[in-house]
């Protein structure tokens, strides 16, 4: 190993250059377990990032037998040698699946879901899991099992959701990338609030299960996130691709993502929908800091509008409210109608569930004919606009004690999500949506802004996105428990 590479630059190495350095043999895969697993024990602890680590001798054993592989010339893949830790809802063979709830505390699923098979079969080696919200649900990662994820950049505030585990680790150096999901801007938010890249794919681009339903879950996706675009990029090239066992999953070659990013956007234009004239409320500060960042668009060729769909905003939340009832309610009915479970639900669990039952069939088609209009109208906006763009967030990391945001702008908030507002219009239209980092609240807290893509244009996406990245200072500003 040369001098220039050691544990501290080992997890500095983009994604890229770690597997690049792997496979020319510049760092061996037992020094690379073993700079995370350093890393890991010395920040973990302050932040909760990290959950269910598997013992340091079996990961190290398993990064020689990695090596050895090498040695013989038989690369599993781009992933080869990667410690991985995935979010603890997808399911991972050997290592508990908790999703948060006491209710899993000791549950091992006896399969890999798909997207853990893929990166698997691309080379990494599962070491743990990363921390989320009780079945996912809320932008803020705790839960009585694990504890509280604390933001990467104040350990005071909240590490946002429900990837929040993922995108600590990432923030900090724990993990070279990682997946999560999304329904409510669960690949978003987090990635926002600690200054990293998260991709909301296409809808079908990333296949979910195996799972006992495969038709009507449609708003929650599997997905990327990275330290950086090209990290990014190559992580879903391996996540993405058609699976018999997901039939909505897209068929277009995931090959596409590992090409090179660079791209002329000499007069693109981009819609900025903003706080959608002034129905979203937000906390002082971030519209103000997120319009400043788009100078960053302007400065790559593009031009930006401000721009404002034609939608009644009030059916478009009492849509999104009545589709997610009625799939949550569909998946955790078993835990509800368990007294003893039920006893051990998170009020905004229960929540969820009852209002799941309170739908009949009427309602739940009436929100999927205001979907339907709401895909409309972005695809008519896509015939003037090349990409969308607003906030990823309506407020700035808040008090890690706290559960949600009682009030934005002065706003009283309804419900225990309504604060995240600004994320459903990419979740119910099926819409590529990543979150660019865009600057820090006077307090060094981090904001970011999502570029939403037409439908199907994950890779257009990206293109923008590193173009972004090349553009901007954000990233650059690392947290300081990395000094």
């Amino acid at each position: 190993m040369n001098q220039k590479n050691n544990k501290s630059s080992i997890v500095e190495m983009t994604a890229v250059e770690l597997s690049k350095s792997i496979h020319t043999k510049e760092v061996s895969c037992v020094e690379v377990m073993n700079a995370y697993l350093d890393q890991i024990e010395k920040i973990n602890p302050k932040v909760n990032a990290i959950i269910s680590m598997q013992p340091r001798d079996q990961l190290i054993d398993q990064a020689a037998k990695a090596d050895q592989a090498l040695a013989a010339n038989n690369s599993v893949g781009w992933m080869h040698g990667f410690p991985l830790a995935p979010k603890d809802l997808t399911a991972t063979a050997g290592i508990p699946t908790v999703m948060g709830s006491p209710n899993l505390k000791n549950n091992i699923t006896a399969h890999d879901s798909i997207v853990v098979q893929r990166m698997k079969g691309a080379g990494a080696i599962l070491i743990g899991k990363t921390n989320t919200p009780e079945f996912g649900l809320g932008s803020h990662t705790y839960n009585t099992v694990f504890g509280v994820t604390k933001n990467a950049y104040d350990q005071s505030k909240s590490a946002g959701g429900s990837s929040g585990g993922t995108a600590v680790a990432l923030a900090l150096n724990l993990l070279p990338v990682a997946d999560g999901s999304d329904m409510g801007g669960s690949l978003r938010n987090p990635a926002a609030w600690n200054n990293i890249y998260g991709l909301r794919p296409s809808r079908g681009r990333v296949p979910f299960g195996p799972t006992g339903e495969v038709f009507f879950e449609q708003l929650g996706t599997e997905g990327p996130m990275g330290r950086n675009v090209p990290d990014l990029a190559m992580l879903l090239s391996v996540q993405a691709g058609y699976d018999k066992r997901a039939p909505l999953s897209l068929s277009d070659n995931p090959e596409k993502f590992s090409h090179s990013l660079a791209r002329d956007f000499n007069g693109v234009k981009i819609g900025w929908m903003g706080d959608f004239g002034g129905h979203l409320p937000f906390e002082s500060g971030v519209l103000d800091l997120c319009k400043t960042s788009l100078k960053y668009f302007d400065q790559v060729g593009c031009q930006v509008e401000e721009v404002l769909p034609k939608f009644d905003f009030n059916k478009l939340w009492d849509c999104w409210l009545k589709l997610r009832a009625f799939l949550i309610s569909g998946k955790l009915n078993i835990f509800y109608s368990n007294p003893d479970m039920r006893s051990k639900l998170k009020p905004e669990a229960i929540w969820e569930i009852e209002q799941g039952h309170s739908l009949n069939p009427s309602q739940v088609y009436a929100a999927s004919e205001v979907r339907t209009a709401w895909a409309m109208e972005m695809n008519r906006l896509f015939e003037t606009y090349d990409y969308l763009a607003m906030p990823t967030a309506q407020v700035f990391p808040f008090a890690a004690e706290e559960h949600w945001p009682k009030s934005v702008g002065g706003k009283a908030m309804d419900t225990y999500h309504r604060w995240m507002e600004v994320i459903i219009g990419p979740t119910l239209a099926g819409l590529p949506a990543i979150s660019l980092p865009a600057g820090f609240s006077p307090e060094g807290l981090p904001m970011g802004i999502q570029l939403i893509g037409k439908p199907g244009a994950d890779f257009e996406v990206l293109q923008l996105a590193n173009a972004w990245q090349q553009a901007t200072p954000f990233i650059e500003q690392k947290s300081a428990l990395l000094s």
